[in-house]
C-alpha cells in the first residue's frame, strides 16, 4: 500500500475551485515530480497537504498511514512524517539555524512522548554536525539566523538541512529550484539525492525539467486543469522541456488523456 494516497482532492480559495479531482499515491523510496504551468494547482496541492488554513478542502482525502490527515492541524501533520519545502523561505531574525532545529527536533520528541526531557545540547550538536557534514555545508551556517539575509541557494540548504534533521517520510519541495543558479540548484539537488532511500518518499513540484536533470524521478506526473493529465517515466520530463505543454493540452481537449 502507498503510504500517501490523495484521492480526489478538491479544494477552492476565496471560494475559487483550484484542484478538481486530483489523485495520486507516493510510496515511500520513490520519488515522483509534478510537472505543470503556472496557475494549474500545483502549490495548492502543496499547501493543502500541509494544512494551510486558506485552502478549502471541499471533497477526497488524504491517506497516510492509514489516517485521513485532512483531520490533523500542520503540526501533527508534520509530526506524523511529513515534510513540506517551502518555494519562499521565511526568514526569522534573532533565531539561528541551530537554536531553531533543536526546538522542532524537540516538538517531535515531546509529541511522540510527553515525558521526554527533550535532546541535549551534545547530542544535538553530534547530530546537527553530521548532517551538515553530510550536506557539504559549513559549521557556521548553524549560527546564523534563520533566512536572514541569505542568498536563494542558502535559504533551499537550510530547508534540506531540516529534512535531514527531521528526518520526514514524505518530503515535498515546493518549487525547490526557483531562484537557484546552475551551481546551487546543483548543491540543493546532491543534498536531497544524499537523502534519498527506502524510508523517504519525496514528491518534487517543479515547473522546469532542470532540476530533474540532478533528482532523477521514478514518476512525472503533468498536471494541468487542478489533477494529473498524464503520467510516465523520467523521459516524460525531458519530451516536455522539448515540446511544451501544448500537446497535452491538446489531448485534454481531444478528451485522450492517459
Amino acid at each position: 500500500m502507498s503510504d500517501l494516497e490523495i484521492r480526489n482532492l478538491h479544494v477552492q480559495i476565496n471560494g475559487k475551485e483550484i484542484l478538481k479531482g486530483f489523485t495520486l499515491d507516493l510510496p515511500k523510496g520513490e520519488v515522483h515530480a509534478i510537472m505543470g504551468p503556472n496557475g494549474t494547482g500545483k502549490s495548492t496541492l502543496a499547501y493543502t497537504l500541509m494544512g494551510h488554513p486558506s485552502y478549502e478542502v471541499t471533497e477526497g482525502e488524504v491517506i497516510f498511514k492509514g489516517q485521513n490527515i485532512l483531520d490533523l492541524e500542520p503540526d501533527e501533520r508534520s509530526r506524523s512524517g511529513i515534510f513540506l519545502a517551502f518555494q519562499y523561505p521565511v526568514a526569522i531574525p534573532g533565531v539561528t539555524v541551530a537554536n531553531f532545529l533543536r526546538t522542532a527536533v524537540n516538538a517531535r520528541r515531546k509529541a511522540e512522548n510527553p515525558d521526554d526531557k527533550g535532546i541535549s545540547i551534545p547530542e544535538f550538536r553530534r547530530m546537527l554536525k553530521d548532517k551538515m557534514s553530510m550536506l557539504k555545508m559549513d559549521p557556521a551556517f548553524a549560527g546564523r539566523y534563520l533566512n536572514d539575509g541569505f542568498s536563494g541557494g542558502e535559504k533551499k540548504r537550510a530547508e534540506i538541512l531540516q529534512m535531514a534533521v527531521l528526518k520526514p517520510e514524505i518530503a515535498i519541495l515546493d518549487e525547490t529550484d526557483s531562484g537557484l543558479d546552475i551551481d546551487a540548484l546543483r548543491i540543493v539537488s546532491e543534498g536531497v539525492n544524499t537523502l534519498r532511500g527506502p524510508e523517504l518518499g519525496v514528491l518534487v513540484i517543479t515547473h522546469y525539467q532542470r532540476i530533474l536533470n540532478y533528482i532523477r524521478p521514478d514518476v512525472v506526473h503533468v498536471m494541468m486543469d487542478g489533477r494529473i493529465v498524464e503520467s510516465g517515466d523520467a523521459d516524460l520530463a525531458q519530451h516536455l522541456e522539448e515540446h511544451g505543454y501544448d500537446w497535452v493540452r491538446e489531448k485534454l481537449e481531444n478528451g485522450t488523456v492517459s
